[in-house]
């Protein structure tokens, strides 16, 4: 079974700076670390790296820092940092991305933005820009903030909007599972979806759970995902290391969808490839 896994994190804070990291996550977790989280996964995928939230002004030194890993990790793309909310900035980040081939697509993180901070005409500015490049953008935001990524898809059609996580539902744990059909999250994902420039990933729901976490538990967002969105725009994404065990999780999206649909391939591998135009 082969996957792509369209949302793999890397970093190193003796590399870049991240001021978010807290916890378990504030060490490096690079190759020699990717190699233990796949342990056990007799074909390794292949990834497609999002940026991962260092200080904004290494976001070009992130990229070159991903790209010189890339063989050895079997990075096939990169979603690189770029600040939407200053269009000049914006052109600048995009012609140094223009040289640098791994580069398919950008994010700017919205997650912990005010609503309305992405269709801020500046904001649409560098959208625009975006999709005259040819990139895709990863919109990374909660739930109550997905009415702001359908004015955005509106805005700019034809900018492939790559939406993080399921738009981070509230998943509650494996004891007390959060409903998914029937909430304002359900509705904003099918609104969402009525936008042909978007697509979903499957990715991010452990990390949203309250504590551990079941196949039971998620499957629900999975279905809602795919009853909105339909089985040709949602891509498997592993979200590692923020989310876990990997094993785990690819193991409940690929039986899930076999489940579902009967195939796998589409979902962990050939949407991506497709989405993010990877060699």
């Amino acid at each position: 079974m082969r996957a792509v896994d369209a949302h793999l994190h890397l970093w190193d804070p003796e590399v870049l700076e991240y001021d978010w990291l807290e916890g378990p996550l504030l060490r490096s977790f690079g190759p020699e670390e990717l190699d233990a989280a796949l342990a056990g996964i007799p074909d390794a995928p292949g990834f497609v790296f999002v940026q991962a939230e260092c200080a904004p002004a290494q976001s070009i030194a992130e990229v070159d820092w991903v790209a010189a890993l890339a063989s050895r990790v079997g990075v096939r793309g990169i979603v690189a940092r770029a600040p939407l909310e200053d269009p000049a900035e914006t052109d600048v980040h995009l012609a140094v991305y223009a040289g640098r081939p791994l580069v398919v697509g950008v994010r700017r993180l919205l997650q912990s933005e005010p609503d309305g901070f992405a269709v801020r005409p500046g904001f649409r500015a560098s959208a625009q820009a975006v999709a005259s490049a040819g990139l895709t953008f990863d919109a990374c935001v909660r739930a109550p903030q997905l009415p702001d990524v359908v004015a955005l898809a509106d805005a700019v059609p034809d900018l492939t909007i790559v939406l993080d996580h399921l738009g981070k539902p509230a998943v509650g744990s494996a004891d007390a599972a959060a409903p998914a059909a029937g909430t304002p999250w359900a509705s904003a994902l099918a609104a969402l979806a009525e936008r042909p420039n978007v697509v979903c990933k499957l990715s991010g729901l452990p990390a949203e759970s309250q504590g551990d976490w079941s196949a039971a538990q998620l499957r629900p967002f999975l279905d809602t995902a795919l009853d909105a969105f339909g089985p040709e725009r949602l891509l498997f994404g592993g979200d590692w290391p923020v989310s876990g065990p990997y094993g785990r999780w690819l193991d409940t999206v690929s039986a899930w969808a076999l489940d579902r649909l009967g195939v796998v391939d589409g979902v962990l591998a050939a949407n991506a490839e497709r989405v993010y135009r990877l060699a």
